[in-house]
C-alpha cells in the first residue's frame, strides 16, 4: 500500500502536464516494470503511484511489455495483445453492457425477465426496475419509440428528459417539456431516420436516444439540485472481485425550478456547471462531502420525514449498493473475462422528496479531475485503493494464494464475490462500510461487544491479531452509523468444499 497525503492530489494535473511534454529522447528499456497511460483523467494520479512503485512510464502504444495500460477510451488495439495473468488493463472491453443508457436498460430487462422466471417467489426478492429505474423508452426501437408518442400524446403534466445512449458528461442532453417540444423531436427522430436510410453502412451512425421520466420532485439541498456519484469497482474478473465506495455530491450553481431553461439548473455534472457565468463563485458549493450531505440531512429532513439517524450512511447506503449488485448480476454473464481487466465505474443516484432512491446512469471512464477541496480528497484515495486492490487481488491469483483478506481494503465495500459465500467471507474485509468519524488509534486494537453482543474488529485488524488462528466465518449488516456489525455465523468452511458464489446484502 502507498501512502497518500489528504488533499494532495498525490501530484497536480498541472505538474503532470508538465512532466509529459518532457517525454524522453528514448524509450526505457529493461526488465520493468512498465505502465502506459493515454489519456489525462486521472493520469497525474495513476502516474505517481506507480513511479512510487519504482515502475517505468513508457509511451509508445505500440508496446506489449507494460504491466498496466490505462487508456481512457477503448480500442481493439488495446486488447488484441493483451496477455491474460500477466498485464493489467483498465476497462473492460465491452462494459457498454453496464455503462451506456441503452446497454444498461437492455441488460436489467433481461436479467427481469430471467429472474421473473427462474425465481417464482423462491429466493432474495430482485428489485423491479420500476422501483429505480425512471420510465424509459429507447427511440433506435420503433415499438418503443411510437409507444412513447403514444404516452406522451395527450398530457401536457409531465416532463421527460432525453439522452443521448453512449455520451456522459451531459453533453447532448435536453428537456421534453411541452407538446411542442415532444413534435419538434418526433420531425427530429424521423430526419435522422431518413438520413440515417442512406447512409453507408460503414459510416458512423448517429447516438440513439433514450427518452426518461423526468423526476420532478427532487430532494433540494438548501434550494439546489443533486446527484450522488458513487463508485462500482471490478476489481477482477476471473474470478469476479466486486467492490463499491462512497464518492461525493454534486449540486447546481442555480436555485431549482422547474420551469427554467438553463441546462445548470437541471444537471449537476461539473462539466454542465462549469458554463454557469456563476461557477467560479460557487465552486466549492458545487461538490459536498458524504459527511455534510449526511449532517444536512440529520439536521434538515431526520424528524420531518421520520428517517432512522444517520439515514445518508445507513438505509440510503444499503439501497445504493442492493441496486448496484442487481446491476452487476444483470451483466455478469455477459462481461468479458480475462485475469487482468479491471473497471472502475461512476454511478450517479438521486433522491426525490419521498426519499426513494434512483439510479440515472452509469458510466465508465468516470471523471477524476482534482479541481476543488472535496474532490482533492476523495479522488485520489479512492484511485489509489482502487489501484492497490486491484493489484493485491492480481498477484494473488498468480501465485494462487487466497484473496481473502484483503490489506489494502479501507474504504470499498465488497458487493461481490466469486470464491464464498458472504457469510464465509471476513466480515471486516467485506463491508468496511463507509463511516466519516472512524478514526482508528492502534491498529492492535481487541474484538470489543457491542451492545448486541456482536463482535467487532477495526478494518486495519487480521484475524491473527485478534487471536484467531483462522478467519471465523461471520456475517455482517450496516448498522445505522455505516459500522460494520460483525457476528459469528453457523456455517464453516470446509476446505476443499465447492462454494458458489453469493452476493453480499
Amino acid at each position: 500500500m502507498l501512502a497518500l497525503v489528504p488533499g494532495s492530489g498525490v501530484c497536480t494535473a498541472e505538474r503532470y502536464l508538465q512532466r509529459s511534454k518532457e517525454r524522453p529522447a528514448e524509450e526505457p528499456r529493461g526488465a520493468g516494470p512498465f505502465f502506459f497511460i493515454a489519456g489525462t483523467n486521472g493520469a497525474a494520479i495513476v502516474s505517481s503511484y506507480c513511479e512510487r512503485r519504482g515502475w517505468r512510464r513508457i509511451y509508445d502504444k505500440q508496446r506489449d511489455d507494460f504491466k498496466l495500460k490505462w487508456c481512457e477510451t477503448k480500442s481493439s488495439a488495446n486488447y488484441c495483445n493483451f496477455r491474460e495473468g500477466k498485464q493489467l488493463m483498465y476497462q473492460i472491453p465491452n462494459d457498454a453492457v453496464l455503462t451506456t443508457k441503452i446497454g444498461l436498460l437492455g441488460s436489467l430487462r433481461e436479467y427481469e425477465g430471467v429472474s421473473d422466471k427462474i425465481s417464482r417467489g423462491r429466493g432474495p426478492r430482485t428489485l423491479k426496475m420500476e422501483e429505480f429505474i425512471p420510465a424509459t423508452f429507447r427511440m433506435d426501437l420503433r415499438t418503443e419509440r411510437e409507444a412513447f408518442f403514444a404516452t406522451v400524446s395527450n398530457t401536457e403534466t409531465q416532463m421527460w428528459i432525453c439522452k443521448p445512449s453512449g455520451l456522459n458528461q451531459g453533453r447532448g442532453i435536453f428537456l421534453l417539456k411541452s407538446q411542442e417540444d415532444i413534435r419538434a423531436f418526433r420531425l427530429k427522430l424521423q430526419n435522422m431516420e431518413d438520413s440515417q436510410a442512406g447512409r453507408r453502412a460503414l459510416q458512423r451512425q448517429p447516438q440513439p436516444y433514450i427518452v426518461q421520466q423526468y423526476i420532478q420532485n427532487p430532494l433540494l439541498l438548501k434550494g439546489k439540485k443533486f446527484d450522488v456519484r458513487s463508485y462500482l469497482l471490478i476489481a477482477c474478473t476471473s474470478p469476479f472481485m466486486v467492490f463499491f465506495r462512497h464518492g461525493y455530491v454534486r449540486l447546481t450553481c442555480n436555485l431549482y425550478d422547474s420551469s427554467s431553461n438553463d441546462p445548470s439548473t437541471h444537471l449537476t455534472n461539473q462539466y454542465v456547471q462549469k458554463k454557469n457565468p456563476l461557477y467560479s463563485q460557487l465552486k466549492e458549493d458545487t461538490v459536498w462531502s458524504m459527511e455534510s450531505f449526511n449532517t444536512y440531512v440529520n439536521n434538515k429532513f431526520r424528524v420531518a420525514k421520520g428517517l432512522p439517524w444517520d439515514w445518508v450512511l445507513g438505509t440510503f447506503t444499503k439501497r445504493m449498493q442492493q441496486i448496484l449488485t442487481q446491476c452487476f448480476f444483470a451483466v455478469k454473464s455477459k462481461l468479458d473475462r480475462r485475469l487482468g481487466f479491471f473497471d472502475l465505474i461512476g454511478c450517479d443516484f438521486m433522491v426525490d422528496t419521498d426519499f426513494k432512491v434512483w439510479l440515472l446512469e452509469m458510466n465508465c471512464n468516470p471523471a477524476l479531475h482534482t479541481n476543488c477541496e472535496v474532490l482533492k480528497e476523495v479522488i485520489p484515495s479512492t484511485l489509489v485503493e482502487t489501484l492497490d486492490l486491484t493489484l493485491e487481488i492480481f498477484n494473488k491469483c498468480r501465485l494462487r494464494q487466497r484473496i481473502l483478506p484483503l490489506a489494502n481494503q479501507r474504504e470499498f465495500a465488497l458487493l461481490y464475490n466469486e470464491l464464498y459465500p458472504p457469510d464465509l467471507v471476513p466480515a471486516s474485509r467485506r463491508s468496511n462500510a463507509f463511516n466519516p468519524k472512524r478514526n482508528i488509534k492502534n491498529k492492535n486494537t481487541k474484538l470489543r461487544r457491542s451492545k448486541s453482543g456482536s463482535s467487532k474488529r477495526t478494518p486495519l485488524e487480521s484475524p491473527e491479531e485478534a487471536g484467531e488462528g483462522r478467519p471465523r466465518p461471520t456475517t455482517s449488516v450496516l448498522n445505522k452509523k455505516g459500522r460494520t456489525e460483525i457476528g459469528a455465523s453457523r456455517r464453516t468452511l470446509h476446505s476443499g468444499s465447492k462454494v458458489k458464489g453469493d452476493a453480499a446484502e
